[in-house]
């Protein structure tokens, strides 16, 4: 039989994919069907045919699976945010699990009856909703002319209507509805990738979910004159005095710093014609620069651009099993080497005897250092670059001169035999490790290597390469941080 678009097939789902899309064959021929679960028998018609597979759009769910549940969020299907709502949550913890563990065997190629008698079961949410802290909302406007907020639709640009996540927090609907209706009001513009015109270009919601703290920051293509920041100053109600960034500012503060929480309000300038959504200039109008949290015991100062856990209850978790791999006394050596704000460093720096953080975004280090002040430990060091060069500015070939252990003990506060760690704990991007951050890892040589990885396909590969260099596995746990989403985080122990 020749399958092309349009053809309408009847298919039983018997697997499903990386991306949460269910696979279904006939005589050999592999259909990707999204929104269809395991057991499912469907209706789906082809968009896009290929010799061996083909992409298909669910039309109909004909005979349901046992774990097909519905959908609680009504844009579910269309809206790119949550790939799997539509499974049962026991059966979306088998898949991840699944998924970490074909990784590591097909990609990492390692044995499968080896990675099996290693792996830990996955650690699930106890309430896989309302649990994230953070969200990034584009603003636009629908077919009709009206202002939206919402998320992107799967691998497009256009903008789903959904002011009410129901894996964000509450307080994000009262905030973009006073948003919206203020610029509804105002006659302010959303932004138009096409043209370049137009002023809001998205609005960046976080809260503390330990101090209740809420922080609003509205994205703008601000194309005003610019002011030096040393004139921008901050009245007795809280509000910037120096420049006015959108239309009735002052009746606008005032409304969203009426919601509960409310403590920081800012703006952040980009007018770059980009993907990327938040721009490197930022200015507080309302309130305090930063919000606060405690994590793991500690208090953290996060602003807009600070990389922090979107999922606190479950970071608890994810880090206190990375603990437990480093097997800490008190005594140890350890470098985190994607610190970020300095989340796990600190975590380690309670229990080590002194760690170092890198990691290349200045400001983040500039939040791990303070964060280090304020929770009173002296046992931490942060350093600005990428790993993959910073380390190897302190490591060469394992002998330093003279000059070269002068300055790390004087002017980084680093002793030669802190270059070879007892623990080295990497959390980098999706992306994995830099081959050079790698390279250096294996020639400190430190006796356990902890992998915190957001990718398994990536972490497969570094894993390989870490095991070629003399390392063994001894511990994978998968951990759920992102509910109704294909994506889940790992934690893997390597002794050496």
């Amino acid at each position: 039989m020749k399958y092309d678009k349009g053809n309408l097939l009847t298919v039983e789902i018997t697997d499903i994919g990386n991306d949460g899309e269910g696979i279904g064959k006939i005589d050999g021929y592999t259909l990707f069907i999204k929104d269809a679960v395991i057991g499912d028998v469907v209706s789906a018609k082809i968009m896009k045919a290929k010799k061996n597979y083909a992409y298909a759009h669910l039309e109909e769910v004909i005979t349901p699976s046992v774990d097909r549940v519905e959908a609680k969020c009504p844009v579910a299907r269309a809206c790119g945010g949550c790939q799997t709502q539509n499974m049962s949550y026991e059966k979306e913890l088998e898949f991840k699990q699944r998924k970490v563990r074909n990784n590591i065997v097909r990609l990492g190629g390692f044995d499968e009856s080896f990675v099996d008698s290693i792996m830990e079961p996955i650690i699930g949410m106890d309430e896989p909703w309302r649990y994230r802290n953070k969200a990034q909302f584009p603003i636009g406007k629908d077919k009709n002319g009206r202002i939206i907020a919402g998320f992107y639709a799967g691998r497009t640009h256009s903008i789903i209507p959904v002011t009410d996540c129901l894996i964000g927090t509450a307080e994000n609907k009262d905030i973009l509805s006073v948003i919206i209706s203020h610029m509804e009001k105002n006659n302010i513009e959303p932004y138009d990738e096409t043209s370049g015109k137009g002023l809001m270009r998205h609005v960046l919601i976080r809260k503390g979910f330990t101090s209740g703290q809420i922080m609003v920051c509205l994205v703008l293509n601000y194309k005003g004159i610019s002011k030096n920041k040393k004139f921008a100053g901050i009245n007795a109600d809280g509000e910037n005095t120096a420049i006015e960034y959108i239309s009735g500012q002052k009746e606008l503060v005032t409304r969203l710093s009426q919601i509960k929480g409310m403590t920081s309000i800012s703006v952040s300038i980009n007018t770059d014609k980009t993907n990327v959504i938040m721009g490197t200039e930022i200015h507080t109008i309302w309130g305090n620069d930063t919000i606060s949290d405690t994590l793991c015991g500690l208090e953290f100062d996060i602003s807009p651009l600070s990389f922090y856990q979107v999922n606190p209850v479950q970071c608890e978790k994810l880090y206190g099993q990375a603990i437990e791999y480093a097997g800490l006394t008190g005594e140890e050596t350890v470098w985190d080497l994607y610190c970020g704000i300095g989340t796990i460093t600190l975590s380690m720096a309670k229990k080590a005897g002194h760690v170092y953080g890198v990691e290349i975004i200045p400001d983040a280090i500039e939040d791990a250092k303070k964060n280090a002040l304020r929770n009173g430990l002296t046992n931490a060091d942060f350093f600005c670059g990428k790993a993959e060069e910073v380390l190897p500015d302190f490591y060469a070939n394992g002998r330093l001169e003279e000059k070269d252990k002068h300055a790390l003990q004087s002017e980084y506060n680093i002793s030669e035999s802190a270059l070879h760690p007892d623990v080295i704990v990497v959390d980098p991007p999706r992306k994995g490790c830099d081959q050079a951050c790698l390279d250096t890892m294996l020639k400190m040589s430190p006796d356990r290597i902890v992998y915190v990885s957001c990718d398994s396909a990536t972490l497969a590969r570094d894993l390989r390469i870490l095991a070629d260099g003399g390392y063994e596995l001894k511990a994978i746990r998968p951990c759920d941080m992102f509910g109704h989403t294909v994506h889940v985080e790992t934690v893997v122990l390597l002794t050496k």
